[in-house]
This record gives structure tokens, C-alpha cells and sequence, in this order.
């Protein structure tokens, strides 16, 4: 029968709760029957708490529970998936404060879900065995359910992972790389970086969007004792927690992560404070991250700058539509709609609001990099009702919308400049509305696929223009990678991270808007001045800017930080 088909009648002597009898279809149990409280007290006959951590499968009358509190003065789970017995039961109400903040109670009535509860408790109690305590009657009650948690927990009582699982890292020439992996779009790039250089990986999908798939704990766990990585990698900290049970996972573990910041550490890590940890290196595409990420708490953190893919992006004659011949061209997000989007779910305070177009504006011109630190410094007003903001994530929110608004400002300021030479602007048609007035002086094409379609796109320009968004005050994108790795000449603002990366000679930088009409201009007028550059650059890239080039950096500094442990 169904276990959710059981009627349970409460059995009372004096109005005190003797047992409990559970009626099914031509069936009825009781819960404890002529044993009374001992056929209860009985499942603890066996029990050795040394080191391990019990889970009494049931609440039942409480007799068992109250019992394992005095004998054990540890955390205890309970696994009661009949809220009508709890209900009927009230053991809960007799249980001291004290007792009651030991106890890890789970409610799920899915037996994984479950399980995966309980492996999260495990790991936050020094990932000991975990021990079942069998009540019978639950057994006979919901076999399916009981059963198999009786069976997973045996298990796991009788088999040392944590043991099997720690192991020495680094102790290998090449050393094996675990890629907590998703949809994110350089994963690919680091797979095939694992490939060209020869490193042993493998790979634990983490889910797409803000939570992963419930299987991951399992998956990862499994993956760590089998293949027997030296360390996990991540982009964005894809896969961890805001919790903070995959660090907890890695400390036990002895296995570091190395997360590569891709995107601004700033606008992602807030959510993450529980997950400072010494097993975590922090890698982070923009220099001027690293100390406020060391003043932050991450022990670990070094400057890792973005790359390209030279396979994908090379020289290809293959043939493209006419409409994207181009003597100038720009690539990118208007940014209207991203903002708008951001305003819209953040529910903001109208009187914040009302700031929000002028401290965007002073932030797009400002140098510093922390929107929290600008306001605080140059709008105090501002600051101040951004700080009343209910928290953390509402915060950050709004830091979001304020960076992603200065890029839209900025973006459209240099776009601008570009006009009067009719250029091509690739994106979506917030571009349509911002330049409303001047529709006859630019073409436009809707967004095409960066990997795709975008490596021929760029050979097509005799200029290719960037821009740099404002997340990213002084570090460089991935366009100037791109471009000179397809043989293409780009044309883009100087970035002070740019110098330890390209000789002047080798990329064509503006420093002002005022400047880009001229230079413009010049290099439309000397295309061998052009083809030079695009040579130097494009040897340049070849040479030291790679993805392979940077995962081998990220993997010394692994060895470095961690080849000891």
C-alpha cells in the first residue's frame, strides 16, 4: 500500500499518549504494542556512538530520542517524514532548548532529497560515518522510504570516503584538473586548453542558471575518489554554495579550488562570505581586483588576464553576407534593456531612483573601481540611502545597475564618435533608439554568435572599434585577444593593464573620445600601418595570450600555493 495511505489513532491512558496505531487498507500497526516503550529503547542496544554520527530513522514517542540525547552528546539527526506522527506525537515539546539545537531534523518525503540533507549535515559535522537507528515501525511503515535510508546510511557507516578520498595533491609532473563545468561560455575553452596541454581532466556538470542540479554533491564526491583530482577549477565560482558545503567539502577533502573571475569578483562574491577559505585561490582577470580581494579575506589571489581561442579565432577566406563589409564596425550591447531589466527586478526605493542617473553619470567618469567606495566618497547622500538598503544582494543589485549604466553612457559617448565614417554596430536594437536622430549615418545588424559567426565578422572590418565596459576601469577585454588572433585590426581604448600585455606597436589605443575622429581617420588612410600592427599583434597573441597560455599559469601558481599540502 501507499505509505501516504495511513491513518493514524493516538491511544491514551489518564489523556497521557501510551502508542499510536497507524490503519491502512485490511491492516493496522502500533506503533510501540505490547513492548511498550522498550521495543523503542531497544534499537540503541547496538549503538556505538565513537565517532560517528546518529541518525534515528523515526521520532516515534520520543522514548529512543530521549534516550540517545543522554548517551550521546553529539549532534543527532532524525529523519520523520509523517508529519501527522509528529503532529500527534509532540516529542519535540519535551525536548530541552539545549537537546533541541543538537538535533538535525529531516521532513523531506523524497528519500534523495533525503539523503542529500543528510550528506550536507555529514559534511558540516567533520564528514564522520553517519549510523542508522532503526525504529521497526517506521520500517514497516514506509519500506521503500526507511529502507532505502537504512541501506544508503549502512553504507556509508562502513566505508571510510573521507579516508579513501584525502589524498597528497600535486605529487605528479602533470597534475589532474576536476572542471566543475556548465553552460557558461568559456568552459569549452578550458576543456580544450586541458587538451592541448596534455592534462589529465575530468568534468562535474554544475547546472545552468543560480542553482545547480540536487545530484552535484553526490556526483562531485564521486568523481573526487575516482579520479583523484590535485585540484578543481571554476569560472565565477560556478558550483559553490553561498552555504558554503563545497568548501567544507575541500577543507575536509585536502583539495584546493581554483575560481577564475572572469567577470567583475565585486559584483558575484558579496553572496559568498561563508566561503572564504584557505583551500579557494582566487584568480581574477582585472589586477587592480587583487587587494580588495585579499582585504576581502581569500588568502590566495592572483592576477590572471583573459585570453583567446586561435583555432576558433583565425584567418578563414570562407565567404560572408556583403552587408558586413565594413570600413568601421562596433560589437556590443547598448545596454538599455540589461539596465532597465536590472531597475525593474530590483524594486528600488523611488528616492534612490531619483539619484540613480546622476551617480551613474559621475561614476562613468570617475576613476575609481568600487561603486560602494565612489559613493561613500563623492555622493554621501546617495551612500546613504544605498546603505539602507535591506541587504547584501539588494546592494550589489544596485552596484550592478550603476556599472552597468555607466557602460551604456560611456559606450554611447564613443560610438558617437565613430558616425560620421557610417559605421556597422552589431547589436541588439536598444542602438536603434539611442541613436534615433542619426539612423541614416550608421548600418546595424542584430546579435550574431560569438563563436560562430563573430571570428569571420571581424576580418570583414578594415577597423574592428572597442570599448571597454565599466566593470573594468583598468583591464582589458577579450576583444583585443580576439581580433588580432583573426589577422584583424582593432582599434580600441588604452587600458593601463594593456602596457604588460602589447608593445605600443602592436595595438592602436585611444585615450579620449576626442582622439578617435583623427585616429580614425589615419588609419583608414594607412592600411600598410594597419597591416603591420595586425602582424606584431597577432604574434603577440599567438605567443603569449592563449587560453592554453593562461591555464598553464593557473596551474603553476596551483602547484606553488598548494604542491606542499
Amino acid at each position: 500500500m501507499k505509505a501516504e495511505s495511513w491513518i493514524f489513532e493516538p491511544v491514551e491512558d489518564d489523556g497521557h499518549l501510551k502508542d499510536i496505531i497507524a490503519h491502512g487498507d485490511n491492516k493496522s500497526l502500533a506503533m510501540l504494542g505490547p513492548g511498550g516503550p522498550e521495543r523503542e529503547r531497544a534499537a540503541l542496544k547496538k549503538f556505538d556512538g565513537s565517532g560517528k554520527l546518529p541518525v534515528l530513522l523515526g521520532l516515534g514517542l520520543g522514548h529512543a530520542l530521549r534516550d540517545l540525547l543522554k548517551i550521546h552528546q553529539g549532534p543527532i539527526a532524525v529523519v520523520e517524514k509523517f508529519g501527522a506522527l509528529e503532529k500527534l506525537a509532540h516529542v519535540l515539546d519535551d525536548i530541552s532548548a539545549g537537546d533541541r539545537e543538537r538535533l538535525f531534523i529531516v521532513r523531506e518525503a523524497d528519500a534523495k532529497k533525503a539523503l542529500s540533507l543528510l550528506t550536507h549535515w555529514q559534511n558540516s559535522n567533520d564528514g564522520l560515518p553517519m549510523l542508522p537507528i532503526v525504529l521497526p515501525f517506521y520500517q514497516r511503515l514506509d519500506r521503500e522510504y526507511y529502507g532505502a535510508l537504512r541501506q544508503n546510511l549502512e553504507a556509508s557507516a562502513k566505508f571510510d570516503f573521507w579516508g579513501r578520498a584525502r589524498a597528497p595533491r600535486f605529487t605528479t609532473a602533470t597534475p589532474r584538473v576536476l572542471l566543475l563545468t556548465s553552460k557558461y561560455f568559456l568552459m569549452g575553452e578550458l576543456e580544450r586548453a586541458c587538451q592541448k596541454l596534455s592534462l589529465p581532466y575530468n568534468l562535474v556538470i554544475v547546472g545552468d542558471g543560480e542553482v545547480g542540479r540536487e545530484d552535484f554533491t553526490s556526483e562531485f564526491l564521486q568523481a573526487v575518489l575516482e579520479f583523484k583530482p590535485d585540484f578543481c577549477l571554476t569560472l565565477n565560482h560556478l558550483g559553490v554554495d553561498v552555504e558554503g558545503v563545497l568548501m567544507d567539502m575541500l577543507a575536509r577533502l585536502n583539495l584546493p579550488l581554483a575560481s577564475w573571475f572572469v567577470d567583475n569578483p565585486h559584483l558575484i562574491i558579496h553572496q559568498y562570505r561563508k566561503c572564504i577559505s584557505p583551500w579557494t585561490a582566487i584568480f581574477t582577470y582585472d589586477e587592480d581586483n587583487v587587494p580588495t580581494l585579499k582585504k576581502s579575506g581569500f588568502a590566495h589571489v592572483r592576477y590572471l588576464p583573459l585570453g583567446t581561442d586561435v583555432e576558433r579565432f583565425r584567418p578563414s577566406s570562407q565567404p560572408v553576407p556583403p552587408a558586413w563589409n565594413a570600413d568601421i564596425s562596433f560589437v556590443g550591447n547598448s545596454m538599455i534593456e540589461k539596465v532597465a531589466a536590472r531597475l525593474k527586478k530590483g524594486h528600488f526605493p523611488r528616492e534612490l531612483l531619483l539619484h540613480f542617473k546622476k551617480a551613474a553619470s559621475a561614476y562613468e567618469a570617475s576613476s575609481e573601481r568600487s561603486v560602494a567606495e565612489f559613493l561613500a566618497e563623492e555622493l554621501p547622500e546617495t551612500y546613504a540611502i544605498y546603505m539602507k538598503l535591506p541587504g547584501n544582494e539588494d546592494r550589489l543589485a544596485f552596484e550592478t545597475a550603476i556599472t552597468w549604466q555607466a557602460t551604456r553612457l560611456y559606450r554611447n559617448g564613443l560610438v558617437r564618435e565613430i558616425l560620421p565614417f557610417h559605421p556597422l554596430i552589431v547589436g541588439d536594437r536598444g542602438w536603434l533608439s539611442e541613436f534615433r536622430t542619426q539612423r541614416k549615418e550608421f548600418g546595424h545588424l542584430d546579435t550574431i554568435s560569438y563563436y560562430s559567426q563573430l571570428p569571420l565578422f571581424y576580418q570583414h572590418s578594415k577597423i574592428n572599434f572597442n570599448c571597454t565596459s565599466k566593470q573594468m576601469k583598468g583591464a582589458v577585454n577579450q576583444r583585443i585577444f580576439d581580433v588580432p588572433a583573426t589577422a584583424s585590426f582593432v582599434l580600441t581604448d588604452w587600458r593601463p593593464q594593456m602596457e604588460a600585455l602589447f608593445e605600443p606597436s602592436e595595438m592602436a589605443c585611444y585615450h579620449s573620445a576626442q582622439e578617435i575622429p583623427e585616429l580614425v581617420k589615419h588609419y583608414l588612410s594607412h592600411p600598410e600601418e594597419r597591416e603591420k600592427m595586425i602582424h606584431a599583434a597577432r604574434k603577440r597573441v599567438l605567443a603569449e595570450h592563449k587560453w592554453e597560455n593562461r591555464l598553464q599559469t593557473l596551474v603553476a601558481s596551483m602547484r606553488e600555493i598548494y604542491g606542499k599540502n
